[in-house]
């Protein structure tokens, strides 16, 4: 960890009290604003009409910027977002594209106000640039955001923003990712809000200066303009909402979208349990010759109406798997937004109102400068959503109707690749670079009464999508030889997780090596993790395929369809490195898939032999791992039965502890807990056979049988072994129920890993739902 570096806490954003920021801008800057009884005056049918206008505002300023970008991270993965925000930056109207940024728009606005307000100034005409993440707009500095001012009469009325990941912005690795890097110094030059526009001109000494700084300019200036643009079409349509209704009704509109959104989202709370839950997680590796394995834990309590995430504990930062503030707020929000607030308008500001975060600076999801934070959204920010959305799960099992919104990890993490080198397809060789997007067809998690979805996307990205393989065929020098959906990579359960993906690409197009980059997690310990029993997801997987001659195999009309086939040359790609592409050489990457719920060996084993005529489960791991056996194609009942059986004999046999000396109680007549568990009085039991295992007023952990073993017991998900990536101990753990040894927990955790799931405490108050 670098020193901290003296006068950088000036850059460090965080939320202000609105009438606090009121107060301190200068007098010079005029702004608009409504009472009370103006929004308490607003007639239902006038406040739908312009609340949908304001949305559609939205809709048509990420329309905007697609169509001007050039770059396929937003034109095809849609890996940006926007934001209408009132005149304090608080967040009125977000997009349905990267949730994990609305934790950080507002953020940039703030600090805007407060140190940009008096010199410059900011003025009717303007946009700012950002790109430092300690600041916010962003998580990362590829995260770039632009965003403007709107006045109306004089006064400041509301603020505009667009924000996209860029290709590439310097610093020492490809994309900007440096697998190396132990500060920012090795990463993009972080750049705090500077006015880009000028009375509604670019101002060209900024741009270039920006755009200077990129291997791709070409495409970053045009991202630039994109934005730019995007802005000026929500400029233009907000003030023609204004001039039909009016500058004070519009703005009370714009108040009360974020109270209703804010009093709805605590009503849902009020009719929750009261209670605190945990949930731990891990990047393995922070760097790259790395081999530790690096925690974020975190504590939601539930008090009332409001959520408080305390992530005390969370280990030092390291390397470059660091987000700033920004991230960890984003990484609620990655959670918070499609589990609690499905169902409410996304005025993110007033849903924000509705939780605390706790934490101590200097820690992986809370960095401190001059941290490297390269690997930020996609690292520790998403993992907080990770555990986030565990710790939510299992607030929401207590509700019939809110329980439908609980689900299992998602792909958890994002497998980066970055490919950069030299396209000699035309007649002058061109330079380019690719960041894989292929990743975005993530799986799903499993939710209790469905599978997760398959290839289904990414859970901070709605509305992601995967690019097009001939696109990408003809923006670059590659050959995609295969992308398919693999079987046994969605997590085994009663509900099976989303399968994921995997690609093989090699160059086509170039006589030159390529740099490669690869940064991720997820290979040694689940990022991806079951729920209640369910196991989790496949790990992570790249490898470089040396020493072969795919051309020559492609002259003779074969097509490869394994890494096999290509060449026993193979080479494990760490979690992060820098390494090459040579022509004739193969970059394989297997994504991650999502956690399945409940027991694999309560699954439907009809809806098993479906899965492995849809090749999404193997024959092999529906015997092994769901204990169904198939005889063409059909389910063996009394085989399948007898492997059941014979499974739950085998977690017997393993175990230790656990007893069947607590009471037996009827599960019909208690009240559900989760997939597992019921609560009878002070009893917490078996679902399936009533087996008590816990004392609310006695017990401080649940008595459940214990197995750990090698992380390949979990099943053909698991794709390499830990010790290749990391030297602490990684177990697959598994708690069952002592009498019909149903698993109650699976996962693929540290040895040290604690046992949130046994924590008798947060049943205390389970009574008490709705």
């Amino acid at each position: 960890m670098s020193m901290a570096i003296p006068g950088s806490e000036h850059f460090a954003s965080r939320p202000v009290d609105p009438e606090v920021l009121r107060a301190q801008l200068p007098e010079t800057l005029a702004v608009h604003s409504v009472g009370q009884e103006l929004i308490d005056a607003l007639d239902p049918l006038t406040y739908e009409v312009i609340r949908h206008r304001l949305w559609s505002v939205t809709e048509e300023m990420g329309e905007a910027l697609k169509r001007m970008s050039g770059s396929p991270i937003v034109t095809d993965a849609n890996d940006f977002d926007f934001a209408i925000c009132d005149e304090l930056g608080q967040e009125v109207q977000v997009g349905l594209y990267n949730t994990m940024l609305v934790g950080a728009v507002d953020l940039a606005i703030y600090w805007t106000l407060q140190h940009r307000a008096a010199n410059p100034g900011i003025q009717e005409g303007d946009m700012f640039l950002c790109n430092d993440p300690w600041v916010g707009g962003g998580l990362h500095q590829n995260d770039v955001i632009v965003f403007q001012p709107i006045f109306h009469d004089g006064e400041l009325f509301a603020w505009t923003s667009a924000i996209c990941h860029e290709p590439d912005l310097g610093g020492v690795g490809l994309g900007s990712f440096s697998p190396a890097a132990q500060d920012v110094f090795s990463e993009s030059l972080p750049t705090p809000p500077v006015k880009v526009v000028r009375d509604y001109q670019l101002q060209d000494d900024v741009a270039d200066l920006w755009v200077r700084r990129s291997r791709v300019p070409m495409l970053v200036s045009l991202d630039l303009r994109a934005k730019i643009g995007a802005n000026s079409v929500g400029r233009k349509r907000l003030a023609e909402v204004i001039e039909q209704y009016g500058a004070d009704t519009v703005k009370a509109v714009m108040k009360r979208m974020m109270s209703d959104a804010e009093g709805r989202l605590r009503g849902k709370l009020s009719g929750l349990p009261d209670g605190t839950w945990r949930a731990t997680g891990y990047q393995d590796q922070s760097h790259e010759g790395d081999r530790g394995v690096h925690k974020i834990t975190v504590a939601m309590t539930k008090a009332g109406d409001r959520l408080t995430f305390d992530f005390t504990g969370t280990d030092p930062q390291a390397g470059m798997i660091n987000c700033t503030y920004a991230g960890m707020r984003g990484g609620v929000m990655l959670a918070l937004l499609p589990m609690l607030a499905h169902d409410i308008p996304w005025s993110a500001g007033g849903l924000m109102r509705c939780f605390d975060l706790v934490s101590e600076e200097g820690t992986i999801n809370n960095a401190s400068y001059p941290a490297a934070v390269g690997r930020g959204p996609i690292g520790p920010a998403w993992l907080t959503g990770t555990l986030v959305a565990e710790c939510l799960s299992q607030l929401l099992e207590r509700d019939a109707d809110l329980g439908k919104s609980v689900q299992a990890a998602c792909c958890g993490t994002w497998d980066t690749a970055v490919l950069a080198g030299l396209d000699e397809r035309g007649q002058v060789p061109m330079p380019f670079l690719n960041i894989m997007m292929e990743p975005m067809a993530g799986g799903y998690g499993a939710r209790p009464q469905t599978d997760g979805m398959d290839t289904g996307g990414l859970f901070c990205i709605p509305m992601g999508r995967v690019p097009d393989v001939e696109m990408t065929e003809f923006l670059y020098p590659l050959l995609t030889l295969w992308r398919r959906e693999e079987p046994d990579s969605g997590g085994p359960g009663r509900q099976r997780g989303g399968v994921s993906a995997s690609l093989a690409v090699t160059l086509h197009g170039s006589s030159q090596p390529a740099g490669l980059v690869l940064a991720s997690a997820g290979k040694a310990v689940a990022q991806n993790a079951g729920l209640a029993g369910g196991y989790p997801g496949n790990t992570g997987l790249e490898q470089l395929v040396r020493n072969t001659d795919v051309s020559a195999l492609l002259k003779t009309g074969r097509i490869p369809q394994s890494v096999g086939e290509l060449g026993a040359d193979v080479e494990l790609g760490p979690c992060y490195a820098q390494s090459y592409l040579a022509p004739g050489e193969v970059l394989y990457m297997h994504w991650q898939g999502g956690g399945g719920y409940g027991d694999p060996l309560l699954r439907d084993p009809d809806a098993v032999a479906r899965d492995v005529h849809e090749h999404k489960v193997s024959a092999e791991a529906a015997e092994s791992v769901y204990g169904v056996v198939l005889r063409d194609r059909i389910v063996d009942r009394e085989a399948t039965q007898r492997a059941r059986d014979a499974a739950r004999a085998v977690r017997r046999d393993r175990s230790t502890g656990g007893s069947t000396n607590g009471p037996r109680i009827d599960p019909a007549a208690a009240q559900r807990l989760d997939d597992n568990l019921v609560l009878h009085g002070t009893t917490v039991a078996c679902a399936h056979c009533g087996q008590g295992v816990a004392d609310t007023a006695t017990d401080s952990v649940l008595d459940l049988a214990r197995y750990e073993g090698p992380s390949s017991d979990a099943g053909p998900q698991v794709t390499s072994d830990p010790s290749a990536y990391v030297d602490t101990e990684v177990v697959f753990r598994q708690l069952c129920c002592p009498s019909c040894w149903t698993a109650i927990y699976s996962a693929i955790v540290p040895a040290t890993h604690p046992d949130h799931v046994s924590d008798v405490s947060r049943f205390a108050t389970a009574g008490s739902a709705s």
